[in-house]
């Protein structure tokens, strides 16, 4: 909307008029403003869930402070949610594929966890959504991403090289001499299945090699790849939020990576100095992850322990599922396994516990487990660590897998 504004004032003479051209003052804007609506409108959406009674409704795990938690006003991911999406609508270029896909993704995985928690406050079904829905709606938006990606004219990459170009010039004693000068070529976008695969240089992974070369089944396989790690980013996610501020705390370094990865790649020579897939357009992402940064760390100012609120699924879907959709968008999903090892860590932990508990009962007669309790933040709480602790040092090593992730660069 304002980016619009501004576009209309390049025309005129007032003080100011080119500010909206810059990404780096939009991106800003966007930060600030959303920290503000965070931290600022947070208390009365609080307000306004205590009065309705949206409380959480806590079982009795035995987990030392657990019970006390109980009724403190959930949904929280409303103000998350919020607090991107005005940034986002006031500061971007709207007409750009990759935010819209980004807007898509905030409001259908938080109308998916909102579902989930207007059923468990109000119709009072511990169990939520049932699983199986989550799952469509998973499945539907990574569908609704991969064929996106797929038929969009926009969303393309570019390759570059660099070309010799040679000229003369007269030097100051009147002779002619040839100069011979490189310089750095745009070739033609191209539409393709590739990703950038991290720790190796010049190299790419092209899913449509996958399935045999084949165009049509390169993309249909490339909509399964969409769909899996939508699905297995947004569990992870929501498996991580158990404890006050952990989400929040761990996701923050995984936005600003994102956020400065989207940056570089939509950037023709950073991208070539680091040596990375240009990706035209996708640098406007950049607004996107600020506000999505802002809202995290003001949510934190009512999220760190103890907590004033708590996300619900409206929030974790979402916020694992903005991950995953971003790091699709900019090609680099692979590196999900090394930036979000938390969620990697906390959903293999639950796995491992289930497999092994089931395989125990079928063998011995009754189910053992390797955790005191699943997911793995559970199982240090009850080994007696306190919640600060263990969200402070889950967050200490998410930042360490946000800086190993941006060593990659480097090492390409």
């Amino acid at each position: 909307m304002l980016y619009e504004l501004f576009s209309y004032l390049k025309n005129t003479d007032l003080p100011g008029k080119d500010l909206g051209n810059f990404l780096s003052f939009r991106a800003g804007a966007a930060i600030i403003l959303s920290l503000l609506i965070t931290i600022f409108f947070g208390k009365y959406v609080i307000r306004i869930l205590r009065r309705k009674q949206i409380g959480e409704d806590i079982r009795d795990l035995g987990l030392e402070g657990q019970l006390q938690k109980k009724g403190t006003p959930t949904m929280g991911g409303i103000i998350i949610i919020m607090a991107v999406l005005i940034p986002v609508l006031l500061f971007s270029d709207l007409s750009n594929i990759y935010i819209q896909l980004m807007l898509i993704t905030t409001l259908w995985l938080g109308f998916i966890g909102g579902l989930d928690d207007y059923i468990k406050v109000f119709r009072h079904k511990k169990e939520g959504l049932n699983g199986r829905f989550k799952v469509f709606g998973q499945v539907g938006l990574g569908i609704i991403v991969g064929t996106t990606m797929w038929l969009s004219g926009d969303i393309v990459i570019q390759e570059k090289e660099l070309a010799t170009t040679t000229y003369e010039v007269i030097d100051e004693s009147g002779q002619t001499r040839t100069i011979e000068e490189e310089v750095l070529v745009q070739k033609a976008e191209k539409k393709t299945t590739e990703t950038s695969i991290p720790f190796f240089k010049n190299t790419r992974l092209n899913y449509k090699d996958i399935v045999g070369g084949n165009d049509t089944i390169g993309w249909l396989f490339y909509i399964l790849v969409a769909i899996f790690i939508i699905t297995a980013v947004s569990n992870g996610a929501n498996l991580t939020d158990g404890i006050d501020g952990l989400l929040t705390g761990v996701s923050i370094p995984i936005v600003m990576v994102l956020g400065v990865l989207a940056y570089l790649s939509g950037h023709i020579i950073y991208s070539d100095y680091l040596n990375i897939m240009y990706i035209p357009y996708s640098a406007e992402l950049i607004v996107f992850a600020t506000a999505f940064v802002g809202a995290l760390v003001g949510f934190l100012w009512y999220n760190s322990f103890p907590a004033q609120i708590f996300m619900g699924d409206t929030g974790s879907l979402t916020i694992g599922g903005i991950i995953a959709v971003f790091a699709l968008c900019i090609r680099k999903e692979l590196l999900l396994p090394l930036l979000c090892g938390v969620f990697l860590v906390e959903a293999l932990s639950v796995i491992i516990q289930t497999t092994y508990f089931k395989y125990t009962k079928r063998k011995y007669g009754e189910g053992r487990r390797v955790f005191l309790m699943s997911p793995i933040h559970h199982h240090y709480q009850k080994k007696g660590l306190f919640e600060t602790k263990i969200m402070m040092r889950f967050f200490i090593i998410s930042l360490l897998l946000s800086a190993l992730t941006l060593v990659t660069l480097k090492i390409q």
